[in-house]
C-alpha cells in the first residue's frame, strides 16, 4: 500500500475500527448490553478512574456525565484507530496486533462486571475479528490503494533506422540540454543541479512514498466507497444493535404492573407549599425531571417476574422474596427528598419525589438482625454496593423498599422494579437502585462501593439552602423583588432561613408550608432592590437549632458546605 497517504491511512483505521463497534453492538443484542465493548470499558473507567477525575465529570455534565464518557471514549478510540491505520500501511501485523489487543480489552473488561458469563467475550471478539478483516481489505485485500498507471512516454522523431540492433539509450545517461540541442551525461547535469530526493523526474513515474506520488483515481474512488460503505454498515449495525437490546427491556413489563393501593397514603401537599414562582423548583419533582446519578452506564433491566431480593447474612431468619411477594405486603406512601453527596452548594442534584414501598425496618424485624450486625448492604443488580447503618433503618424513619415513584412503577432508570429510599442520608449510602441483595454485615468487616474511593461510610444530609431566584444571568428592575429558593435537611426539617444583601444584616426568609421534616421547602423574601450589582447570600438553620455553617467545603467525603450566592444587577 506504497500509496497510501497518512490521510487515507487514518481513514483505513476509523473504517476498520467502526467496523469492529458496529459489529460488536449487534451481537451485544444477543448478549446484553452491558457485553459491548464501548460500555464494559465504559465501566470499567468508571470503577477505576481516580476520584478527582469522577468528581470532575459530575460537576461539569451532571446527570449527562455518562454520556460524556461514552462519547469521549469513543473519540479515543477513533483516534488509536486512526493510528493504527498508519501503523498498519508499513507493518500489517502491528495493525492487526492493535485490534486483537483492543478485543482483549473489550473482552476482558466485559468479565469484570457483575453477573458476567463467557458469552459476554463474544461481542469483543466477533468485533475485533471483523475489524481486522476490514483492515486487511483496506491495506493489502481488495481495497488498497494502486499507484498511478505509467507507460514509458512514446520518443519523438523519425523510426529507428534498420540495420544491426542498436541498443537503446539509457535514459539515465542522457538528457536533453534545454536551448542547445545537444545533450550532457546523467552525471553532469546531477552535477549542476542536483534533484530533489523523492521528486518527480522528467520521463519517469512519480516516486512512492514521495512529494510527487500519485495514486490511480480508479483506485482512490473504490477505496473511498469501501470507507463509506463500512461506516455506514457499521452505524446501521450498531443503531439496529441497541435497538434490538431496547426491545428487549422491561418497558412493557412494567407499563403492565399495577400497584396496590397503599395502607398509609401520603398526606397532600398542603395550600401554599408550592409557591409557584417562575424559575424555582417545584415543590414534587416529575419524573422525568428528577436527577439521576449513579455508575450505570447502560439502565440495567430487570424483569419483575424473575425478580428477587435476598436478606440474609448476619440474620437469624434469612429470606428470599419475589417481586410478587413484595407487592402483596402492605405498603406505605411518602414524600421524601432524595440528594446526592456530589451535589455542589446552589446545585440541582436533588428532587422531592412520592414513595410507595414496604417499609424496611418491617422486613429487617422479620429476619431478626444478630449483634454486631451496623451495616445493611444494598446490593444492585449490577453489583454497585451502598452500606447504610442497620439503626438508621431501624429507627422509624419511612426508609422504604419502593416500588412505586409519583403514583406509577419506578421508572427504570430510576431503579425499576424495586430501590431503596431512606430519608435523611445521602444517596451513596442508602439509595441503592435495582436492588437485589440486603446483606447484614458490619462497616468493619465491609466497606461498599464509594468508601475505598475516598468517601465517607456514613452520610447523613446536611442542612442546605439554595437560591433558585433571581438568577445571576437576570437583571431585575430596582424596587421590590422576591427572593425564593428552597432549603432541606431531611429528616429534621428546617426551622428558619435568612438571606443578607451585600454581607449585611441576615434577613429572616417566609417558609411555606411543607408535608414533613423528610422533604425540602421552600421559601421566599422581599427585597428592597437598588440600582447596581448585588451579591445575595442565604443560609438555613435546621429544626435541632444547628445553622447552616458558612465554611467553604467541596463535596468530598461527605457532602459539600458553605452558603449559597447569587450576584447580579439591578437595573
Amino acid at each position: 500500500m506504497s500509496s497510501t497517504t497518512p490521510r487515507f491511512a487514518a481513514l483505513a483505521g476509523v473504517a476498520a475500527a467502526a467496523a469492529a463497534i458496529g459489529t460488536a453492538e449487534l451481537v451485544a443484542a444477543l448478549t446484553g448490553p452491558r457485553s459491548s465493548p464501548l460500555v464494559a470499558v465504559g465501566g470499567l473507567v468508571v470503577d477505576t478512574a481516580p476520584e478527582p477525575v469522577k468528581r470532575f465529570g459530575i460537576e461539569v455534565f451532571g446527570s449527562y456525565d455518562k454520556i460524556a464518557l461514552l462519547v469521549g471514549t469513543a473519540l479515543l478510540l477513533g483516534g488509536f484507530a486512526a493510528l493504527l491505520g498508519m501503523l498498519a500501511v508499513r507493518r500489517l501485523t502491528v495493525g492487526l496486533a492493535g485490534i486483537v489487543v483492543f478485543g482483549g480489552i473489550g473482552a476482558a473488561a466485559a468479565l469484570t462486571r457483575a453477573g458476567a458469563d463467557a458469552a459476554d467475550v463474544l461481542p469483543s471478539l466477533v468485533g475485533a475479528a471483523v475489524g481486522g478483516l476490514a483492515l486487511w481489505a483496506f491495506v493489502a485485500g481488495p481495497l488498497e490503494l494502486d499507484p498511478w498507471p505509467w507507460s514509458p512516454p512514446t520518443p519523438a522523431g523519425p523510426p529507428p533506422a534498420t540495420g544491426p540492433a542498436v541498443a537503446a539509450p539509457d535514459p539515465d545517461s542522457v538528457a536533453t540540454s534545454e536551448g542547445t540541442g545537444g545533450t550532457a551525461s546523467r552525471s553532469t547535469a546531477s552535477a549542476e543541479s542536483p534533484p530533489v530526493p523523492g521528486s518527480p523526474v522528467p520521463g519517469r513515474p512519480p516516486v512512492p512514498g514521495g512529494p510527487g506520488r500519485r495514486v490511480d483515481p480508479d483506485s482512490r474512488r473504490r477505496f473511498l466507497t469501501g470507507v463509506g460503505t463500512v461506516l455506514g454498515v457499521a452505524a446501521v449495525g450498531g443503531v439496529a444493535g441497541r435497538w434490538l437490546a431496547g426491545r428487549q427491556g422491561v418497558s412493557a413489563a412494567r407499563e403492565a404492573i399495577t400497584l396496590p393501593a397503599p395502607v398509609s397514603a401520603a398526606p397532600p401537599v398542603p395550600a401554599g407549599a408550592d409557591l409557584a414562582q417562575p424559575g424555582l423548583a417545584s415543590y414534587v419533582t416529575s419524573n422525568r425531571s428528577f436527577y439521576r446519578i449513579d455508575t450505570a452506564l447502560v439502565v440495567p433491566q430487570v424483569d419483575p417476574a424473575t425478580w428477587q431480593l435476598r436478606i440474609h447474612g448476619r440474620v437469624r431468619n434469612p429470606v428470599t422474596l419475589s417481586y410478587a411477594d413484595l407487592l402483596a405486603r402492605p405498603m406505605v406512601e411518602r414524600y421524601v427528598t432524595l440528594a446526592c453527596v456530589s451535589n455542589e452548594v446552589g446545585g440541582d442534584l436533588i428532587g422531592n419525589a412520592c414513595w410507595l414501598g414496604v417499609p424496611i425496618r418491617e422486613l429487617l424485624d422479620e429476619v431478626g438482625p444478630l449483634d454486631g450486625a451496623d451495616q445493611v448492604v444494598g446490593r444492585s443488580v449490577d453489583g454497585w454496593t451502598c452500606g447504610t447503618p442497620t439503626a438508621v433503618l431501624r429507627d422509624g424513619r419511612d426508609a422504604l423498599l419502593a416500588v412505586g415513584m409519583n403514583g406509577e412503577p419506578l421508572p427504570v432508570q430510576h431503579g425499576f422494579p424495586v430501590r431503596m429510599v431512606v430519608p435523611g442520608l445521602y444517596g451513596y449510602v442508602s439509595a441503592c437502585k435495582w436492588i437485589t441483595e440486603l446483606e447484614l454485615t458490619s462497616f468493619a468487616d465491609f466497606d461498599a462501593y464509594w468508601v475505598p474511593r475516598g468517601w465517607s461510610a456514613q452520610g447523613p444530609v446536611k442542612t442546605q439552602s439554595r437560591i433558585d431566584t433571581p438568577r445571576p444571568r437576570n437583571r431585575p428592575a430596582a424596587g421590590p423583588v422576591t427572593v425564593a429558593g428552597v432549603a432541606w435537611a431531611q429528616h429534621r426539617g428546617i426551622d428558619r432561613v435568612e438571606v443578607r444583601v451585600d454581607e449585611g444584616p441576615w434577613q429572616e426568609a417566609q417558609l411555606a408550608p411543607t408535608i414533613s421534616v423528610d422533604t425540602w421547602v421552600q421559601w421566599s423574601w422581599q427585597w428592597p432592590a437598588t440600582p447596581g450589582e448585588h451579591t445575595l447570600q442565604v443560609r438555613a438553620t435546621d429544626s435541632t437549632g444547628e445553622t447552616q455553617t458558612g465554611e467553604t467545603r467541596g463535596v468530598a467525603p461527605d457532602g459539600a458546605t458553605g452558603w449559597h450566592s447569587v450576584t447580579l444587577t439591578v437595573s
